[in-house]
């Protein structure tokens, strides 16, 4: 089995680079001729995995044709927002035989489509031919060979241990999982809340501020996610529950950090330059998770508070405010 892993960004050269030390032969498109040229020569990724070694076979490219040619799995590493655009411009090589896996977190923000459903609508694959993998993994951690778990979720279960085999290391153990909508909303969602926990730390909150966000954090996704067709017991496993306090807690995440350079009384711009120019998937899933609850009919004030301070000006201190000032309820009902 032929993998190429589309996007040589932080996460998707860790994923090409687990590929690769799982025995999948595998290459990676990365979209500047000069950074596939980098990492042929120096087997490392400068610009976003630097210092960490890659393996020698894997081999990097910069022409689409090149990369996909005779690929039997397609693992799409490039943002959820921009990854309509990416499969419009590749389509012409793509084949119904190919299996697509996503990493992108988030939702569309244009159509409030998961990132199975813009693939699906895109190349015409079926449901069976698309997987999603999610997780707590951390790009650096993983890269650098540190125990980790993920989930790959495919409502064919056949193709999700095929998947399973091609993706399992000493240090990188996947999970399966029919619930892909699940998979998919726990990450897009726990970004989103990565977002309020990092506001809160940059203001100079504690840790039973941050343990109250992610507490309600997940709530909100729960909700979220059985209203849109969601299993609770993913929502309480890898893609859910571990994602969302890997993302959450750790100073490698972007969302987190995007969050506290806004809590610290930043503009988004520069905000932006603190995660290296990354993208920060929370920022534009705001919008579209809170569409897609207002869908749903489902009451989620994280996000919310998390969207108006992104683009619509409120301050980190009066989003506090604001959801501190809500009604009081039980906290289950």
């Amino acid at each position: 089995m032929q993998a190429v892993v589309m996007g040589a960004g932080s996460w998707g050269t860790t994923v090409a680079k687990v590929l690769v030390d799982a025995g999948t032969p595998t290459r990676i498109w990365a979209r500047r001729p000069e950074l596939a040229e980098a990492i042929n020569s120096s087997h490392e990724n400068p610009d976003y995995l630097k210092g960490i070694p890659l393996p020698e076979a894997l081999h990097a490219v910069s022409d689409v044709a090149e990369a996909l040619d005779g690929a039997d799995v397609v693992v799409l590493g490039v943002p959820s927002q921009s990854l309509r655009g990416n499969l419009e411009q590749w389509l012409p090589r793509l084949n119904d035989d190919m299996v697509f896996v996503s990493l992108a977190k988030g939702v569309e923000t244009s159509t409030v489509m998961r990132m199975s459903e813009v693939i699906a609508d895109v190349t015409g694959a079926a449901p069976e031919r698309i997987a999603v993998l999610s997780g707590p993994n951390l790009a650096k951690e993983v890269a650098a060979g540190q125990p980790a778990a993920t989930v790959i979720g495919c409502p064919d279960e056949q193709r999700a241990v095929m998947l399973q085999e091609a993706f399992s290391t000493s240090y990188f153990r996947p999970y399966t999982n029919t619930d892909v909508i699940g998979c998919e909303l726990g990450g897009a969602v726990k970004n989103v809340i990565a977002l309020a926990c990092g506001m809160a730390s940059g203001v100079g909150f504690g840790q039973n501020t941050l343990a109250t966000i992610i507490t309600r954090g997940l709530a909100e996704t729960i909700r979220l996610g059985v209203a849109a067709g969601a299993d609770v017991q993913t929502l309480a496993g890898l893609a859910g529950v571990g994602d969302l306090v890997a993302t959450c807690c750790s100073p490698l995440s972007r969302n987190r950090t995007f969050g506290v350079a806004l809590g610290e009384g930043k503009t988004l711009e520069e905000a932006q330059a603190a995660t290296n120019g990354q993208v920060a998937e929370g920022v534009k899933s705001c919008s579209s998770v809170r569409a897609l609850a207002e869908i749903h009919g489902v009451d989620v004030p994280l996000t919310d508070a998390v969207h108006q301070v992104c683009h619509e000006g409120m301050t980190v201190h009066d989003a506090i405010a604001m959801l501190l000032g809500r009604p009081r309820k039980p906290e289950i009902r």
